[in-house]
């Protein structure tokens, strides 16, 4: 009952002591009144040993401090979306559903973009409870609306929002959410008639399994993705799959392929100035963007060239990705420690462990706990 807590916890890298300090700041900073040190102390211990079950109170706190769901944090299996009960209820729904304008729709799409917003400035542990309630009323409304013509732009919505969901939990640590969001935005996207939102869930997947342990199968799937119906996917969405591919290439150790991919990356990334395909919200690319990927990939390769691409992407680096910048610390630290330049390499890794606890962004921290060991 209780180990979901200690499992996230343990993810984050907090001691039981850390837990309670920022507990305590959290209801501080909000005017809330919980229970003093010592007693949170013993009542985390509890709740991770299953002795006493986290109430409503706590796990108000507990949830945006890590970013996870109340099944999560007490163990327990995800609940199912409400059904509609007799035909009264259904009829009722399927009304809704059919009168659900278009306003409401891009009122859905206002919303995910809000979140992807905040996400990118602030990290996702504090959203679970908006973007979870975001996509349970975008999948009732989808649930219950029954022809293609309403069911196609609700589908299109929950494709984006679930995307945004899964790659949030991904960053949180919650590997089977972020999964499971992912095969949701994929069978919205089908529901939806829409191969760029596919190979986009597609692709972002293939960095569970990368993550998880399975760097080929991941290079199999985000391969998979490029040849989605890859004639009606825009040249922006193909350049952002040709450098995902690149970059499982080059954590899968395939040089030549990484390589490649990249060029191909160079090649199809569209000279138009702008950043966002306007069928594609969810893609941010371009020239800057693609150089701060590659300097990724060659430093993952080894590659001595990975350092002039990635400082000059550093100093070109959009303020608002605050997250992103971790990873571009991170591997200025793997470009110089693979130069034996152990005092910048430190240098950066503090800069990205700052930012990681900033966002919450339990992968990065994996990553930059992961070079550490190499200092």
């Amino acid at each position: 009952m209780g180990t979901g807590l200690r499992v996230i916890r343990t993810a984050r890298g907090w001691s039981q002591d850390r837990l309670v300090y920022e507990m305590r700041r959290f209801a501080e900073q909000r005017l809330l009144g919980i229970a003093s040190s010592a007693s949170l102390k013993v009542y985390i211990s509890e709740w991770e040993n299953g002795r006493r079950p986290i109430t409503d109170r706590y796990a108000a706190i507990l949830r945006p401090l890590f970013g996870a769901t109340d099944a999560e944090l007490r163990g327990e299996p995800e609940p199912q979306p409400q059904q509609a009960d007799g035909y009264e209820d259904l009829l009722s729904r399927i009304d809704a559903a059919v009168s659900l304008s278009v306003s409401m729709v891009q009122t859905f799409l206002d919303q995910t973009e809000l979140l992807r917003t905040m996400d990118r400035q602030m990290g996702a542990a504090g959203l679970v409870d908006q973007m979870n309630g975001h996509l349970a009323r975008m999948e009732d409304a989808l649930t219950f609306a029954v022809l293609p013509s309403a069911r196609r732009p609700i589908a299109t919505a929950l494709a984006g929002a679930s995307t945004l969901a899964a790659w949030q939990a991904l960053d949180a640590g919650a590997v089977e959410r972020a999964w499971r969001h992912y095969e949701l935005a994929k069978k919205a996207a089908q529901d939806a008639d829409s191969p760029m939102y596919l190979a986009h869930a597609m692709g972002e997947q293939a960095y569970v399994l990368h993550d998880a342990g399975r760097p080929q199968l991941a290079v199999e799937l985000v391969r998979d993705a490029r040849t989605t119906q890859a004639n009606r996917q825009s040249p922006r969405l193909r350049a952002w799959l040709a450098a995902a591919e690149a970059e499982l290439c080059g954590g899968a150790g395939m040089t030549e392929d990484a390589r490649r991919a990249l060029e191909q990356a160079n090649s199809l990334l569209p000279d138009d100035g702008e950043t966002r395909d306007p069928d594609m919200a969810s893609i941010f690319l371009n020239k800057d963007h693609l150089a701060r990927w590659r300097g990724n990939v060659l430093a993952k390769l080894g590659d001595s060239s990975a350092m002039e691409e990635l400082y000059a992407s550093l100093s070109a680096a959009d303020a608002s990705f605050v997250r992103a910048k971790s990873g571009l610390h991170c591997d200025l630290s793997q470009a110089h420690l693979a130069r034996g330049e152990l005092e910048d390499a430190r240098s950066h890794l503090q800069q990205a462990r700052l930012l990681a606890n900033r966002t919450g962004s339990v992968r990065y921290r994996r990553r930059v706990e992961m070079l550490t060991g190499r200092l």
